[in-house]
This record gives structure tokens, C-alpha cells and sequence, in this order.
């Protein structure tokens, strides 16, 4: 029943991203993995670069560098308009909402008093971090703890000033510039559960096969794709890869459990941003075990 309940909020929240590329064919289940040669592919092959795809719609521009902020600036005092908020409310309360998300590092999409997708997964990750049970109603509970907002759990407390943290236990991963929080988002890593898949690649039909694990380690980030960008298992959008053929990605599908066959799900609207404050050679560690 938890799953099911689990999965009918992931179909509502990604509407909003799936209704803008509805039209392209592009799965949003889809996880990085890297070009192979003909035959069977398993986990912890070495596999060389992916194919960018032609087919694809163009997207709009990634935001510049300038354009998102330094650092972090602090908790300033906030007072909780108290309403309880559910999924498509609209009005000052969630625009109250969507600012005080976006003030303490999460990504709630555009302060516009509209309860959508975006703000929904900057309400999972808040509500992760803080402790709570993720839901899509924003409570009492929620309302005080935005009053009263804890850090994200760090991770790596002698890491550099500017890293990535992914904390796949609580699900959640944490963009640090300057030494603070500056990016804080909803995840989806990998299932855990080894996967055989078949598809066509490089013109033959191949069998791949993996753990479907995130491993832990301490990683920096190398190469990325603008866009979606093909692998041999579906579609990424604006890939930064750290490991191999594992890269924190936008994808259409972030649910509230691990999914990917490895990488690291984002909702579209943070992996739109990301690339702009994130850059090449960055630490990114990843610790913890999700606990089903």
C-alpha cells in the first residue's frame, strides 16, 4: 500500500515535466551508462564515451555561472502562514512556501504561488533532511520546521569548500559552495536490484546486464552532456558524470525510492540549474545505504 501510495505522488509530481516532453518519446527512466562494444556488457565494465542524440528537441540555455548565487546566506526569520498545503493549492501560502524553500538552498522552480512538481520535490527533500516522513502536504510539522530549519547532515566535515554530497540513505544530495549549502535536492539512486536489459546499440542488439548500485566512494566530476543525451538503457538530461558511467541527471521519473539502474536521478528543474554552478574536477562523495 506504502508503494503504491509512494508511486501514484511520483506520477503527480513529474506531470509537470512530462507534459513538455510528451511529445519526443524520451523514457524518462532512463539512467547514464556509457557506449559498450557489441556482445554482453556486466557491472564494472569500463565502458568508453556515450553518443550524443540528433533526434532529440532543443532545450532552452543553461543559466550562466553568474547567475546563481556564491553561498549560502543564512536562515533569516521566518513566520508560517500555518496553512495546511496540498498538491495543485495556489496562493500567497505556497508562494510563502516556495520563497522560504528557495532562501534555505532548495529548488522549488518559480515563486509563483502555484503547488507543482518542482515544489514538490523541494518539499521531499526538506522534509528528508529535517527528518520527516516526505509527503506532499505541507503541515504543521513542515510549517515548523521551516520556521526553524535544521542544516543538511554533513557528510564530509573535512571536505573542500566546494563539493557535492550525496547522502543515499536519506536520499538527498547537497551542493556546498564556499563551505555552505547552496543547492539542496530530491533524489533517486541506484535500485539495488540487478537488471538484464536488451537493446539495440551501435546497429546490433545487445544484452546488458548490472547491479543497478550507486556505489560509495569519493569521486570528482569529469565530463557532461548539454541536453538529453543517449545511452544504451534510455535518455539523461544535462548529465555531469563522476564515476565512470555514473552522473547525477535530470530524468522525468524522480521517485521516492531508489530507481536508477546506478546513477543519480534529479527532478528536470534542478538538473536545468546544476550544470551553472557545478564544475569540472569537483569532489563529490557518496555515503550511506538506503534502508527499504
Amino acid at each position: 500500500m506504502m508503494r503504491g501510495r509512494r508511486r501514484l505522488l511520483v506520477a503527480v509530481g513529474a506531470a509537470t515535466f512530462a507534459t513538455a516532453f510528451a511529445a519526443t518519446g524520451v523514457s524518462g527512466t532512463a539512467q547514464a551508462r556509457t557506449a559498450v562494444p557489441a556482445g554482453t556488457v556486466t557491472a564494472g565494465t569500463a565502458l568508453p564515451a556515450l553518443q550524443a542524440s540528433s533526434a532529440l528537441p532543443a532545450l532552452p540555455a543553461l543559466p550562466p555561472r553568474s547567475a546563481v548565487p556564491a553561498r549560502a546566506t543564512g536562515y533569516p526569520p521566518f513566520t508560517a502562514p500555518g496553512k495546511t498545503l496540498k498538491l495543485g493549492a495556489k496562493g500567497s501560502a505556497v508562494k510563502a512556501l516556495q520563497a522560504r524553500l528557495k532562501e534555505l538552498g532548495y529548488v522549488p522552480g518559480s515563486v509563483d504561488g502555484r503547488y507543482g512538481g518542482a515544489t514538490l520535490t523541494a518539499v521531499w527533500a526538506f522534509q528528508k533532511v529535517q527528518g520527516i516522513t516526505p509527503t506532499s502536504t505541507v503541515a504543521a510539522r513542515t510549517w515548523r520546521a521551516l520556521e526553524n530549519p535544521r542544516a543538511p547532515k554533513v557528510l564530509v566535515p573535512r571536505g573542500k569548500a566546494t563539493r557535492v554530497e550525496v547522502n543515499l540513505t536519506k536520499q538527498v544530495m547537497v551542493l556546498y559552495r564556499g563551505g555552505a549549502p547552496v543547492l539542496i535536492s530530491h533524489i533517486s539512486s541506484g535500485s539495488g536490484i540487478p537488471y538484464t536489459e536488451y537493446a539495440t546499440w551501435n546497429g546490433k542488439r545487445q544484452r546488458f546486464s548490472g547491479s543497478a548500485r550507486t556505489p560509495t566512494g569519493d569521486y570528482a566530476t569529469t565530463w557532461r552532456a548539454r541536453g538529453w543525451h543517449r545511452s544504451y538503457l534510455g535518455q539523461l538530461y544535462n548529465p555531469i558524470f563522476f564515476n565512470g558511467g555514473i552522473a547525477l541527471h535530470g530524468a522525468l521519473s524522480v521517485p521516492l525510492y531508489p530507481a536508477s539502474h546506478g546513477c543519480v536521478r534529479l527532478p528536470m528543474n534542478v538538473a536545468e540549474i546544476l550544470p551553472g554552478m557545478l564544475g569540472k574536477g569537483v569532489p563529490v562523495h557518496v555515503r550511506g545505504a538506503f534502508r527499504r
